[in-house]
């Protein structure tokens, strides 16, 4: 299950989350979106589990705790959507 965690606070790193859900199963992958100008976390990220019940447990017992001195929400994460390409190279 892919799960989408938001409210992280700046200093919260990729290693931090995958230690955080690791207390309940096994994390297939952790990350903390980064700005791609500036490097600084965008205070959200997305943790996989490959098991549903432990990461439906981990959504249940994290959503709305403090963690680094955060109120995080976690939540399942929704597909992602398809977006049409953008041509900036397009004259009009």
């Amino acid at each position: 299950m892919n799960i989408f965690v938001a409210k992280l606070s700046a200093d919260t790193s990729s290693e931090d989350l995958h230690d955080l859900f690791s207390q309940y199963g096994e994390v297939t992958s952790a990350k903390v979106i980064k700005d791609r100008e500036t490097g600084f976390s965008k205070k959200y990220g997305f943790v996989e589990m490959e098991n549903d019940d432990e990461a439906q447990t981990a959504i249940d017992e994290l959503n709305d705790t403090d963690y680094d001195g955060s109120q995080i929400v976690v939540k399942k994460a929704r597909p992602r959507e398809q977006r049409e390409r953008r041509d900036f190279n397009r004259r009009y």
